[in-house]
Order: C-alpha cells, then structure tokens, then sequence
C-alpha cells in the first residue's frame, strides 16, 4: 500500500518542491494549507487539507482528515515557517510571538496529533525543516528566528526519545539559504547564485524518508558557506 505524508505549507516555494518531489517517489501527499487553491497547480496524488499554524484546532483537524481520507499516516514533514527579523534592537513582540507559533507551537501540535498513527506504522517519520541558523548564532540573522528554530531542533530530539521503540524517526533538516520568496529582500543574504534551490533539498527530504529504521539521521546540516563550527 502506498505510504502516506504529511506536509505542511506544502503549496509554494520550497514545501511545493518536497511535495512534487514526494509524488514522484510514489509517495500519497496530505497537503496542509491556509489557501486550497495552492493545491490546484500540482497534479498527482494529493489530498489538501485547510491548516492554520495559528489555529489551535486545525493541526489536529488536519490529522484526523488525512486519516480520514487515505487510512494511514507514515511521516510529516514539518515545512511551514516564517522569518522576521526579531534583535535587541528590532522587532516587537508580535514578530516574536508570530515566529514562536508558526516555527515552533504549530509543529508541536502537529507532531502530537500525528504520533499515534506515525507509532502505528512501525516506520514512522518526521522532518522538520530547520535551518543552519538552529545550529549556531550568526551575526546579522535575526536572534527570534534562531532562538525559534533552536527550539525545533530541540523537538527533533524530543521525537526520537519518545518514539524510537515503535519505529519512529526523526529527523531535523538545516539547510542554509534557500531560493525562496522567505529570504526575499533580507540584508546581508546568501547571494542567489550561491543558495540551495528548492529541488536540491526536496530530495534530501525524500531520500531521509526512504531510509530504513537502522539508519536514522538525527540532524543533516546542509551549509551554503564555509564555517568554522557548522
């Protein structure tokens, strides 16, 4: 039978990319997004589902339509994130409390709801797509987004103490810079020529979902740039 993902915020950008990626690896997509319509450019097999990273109840929502719908639940991919730039000089705490529950509460809740079935399966995944910036303070980044995705990583962890007995693995992704709208117009950004493209890290995501439960990754640093720590 054909596995099932999750895959939050998969309608543009670099969660689009994962899931053109996934389909062509045969896997069955459950798209979670705010705009249905994103669901409309991208053919195969795929299910889209309403998901608001700020409404409490949609993640659960979200897992139990999916079960609904298709029987099963293998792996989600934690995709959805935003970036605003959050120092001790800029940004209030609505930039920070916004980072906070799109980076950080949405996964967890998410993760929660979709535990379950992930144990059910035996070989159950979870990708949460960090960032470099989970891995090191870089001068210039924004320190609410860092503290965010330092956070999610910690959940990485979380998930594989939890779950490791019933086969379930995870997996914090950290790429450097994409090419994507979120690192439009940011100061200081990897130069275009210089960044990830969406496709390379969709198929990062695809081959650590393929993995067996003997070869887990706990974390896969993916860097644009040569530094000294990461």
């Amino acid at each position: 039978m054909t596995k099932v993902v999750m895959v939050s915020g998969g309608g543009r950008g670099l969660g689009a990319a994962i899931t053109r990626e996934l389909i062509d690896q045969g896997w069955t997509v459950s798209l979670g997004l705010r705009d249905l319509s994103q669901a409309d450019v991208i053919p195969g097999a795929v299910s889209a589902h309403p998901f608001d990273a700020n409404d409490q109840a949609s993640a659960g929502t979200w897992v139990e339509a999916t079960m609904a719908e298709h029987g099963r639940l293998d792996a989600l991919v934690n995709n959805a994130g935003i970036l605003r730039m959050v120092d001790f000089e800029q940004g209030d705490e609505d930039d920070l409390d916004a980072l906070w529950a799109v980076n950080v509460k949405a996964p967890f809740r998410l993760i929660r709801a979709a535990l379950p079935h992930l144990r059910a399966s035996g070989e159950g995944r979870v990708i949460n797509v960090a960032s470099t910036d989970a891995k090191r303070f870089r001068q210039g980044t924004s320190i609410g987004y860092a503290m965010s995705k330092h956070a999610l990583l910690a959940m990485t962890q979380a998930v594989r103490a939890a779950a490791w007995d019933d086969g379930v693995r995870a997996t914090a992704l950290c790429p450097g810079a994409i090419d994507t709208d979120l690192i439009a117009g940011v100061p200081g950004v990897t130069p275009k020529a210089d960044r990830l493209t969406p496709e390379t890290i969709a198929g990062l995501v695809a081959m650590l979902l393929a993995l067996p439960n003997q070869a887990s990754v706990p974390e896969l640093v993916v860097n644009t740039r040569l530094e000294s720590l990461i």
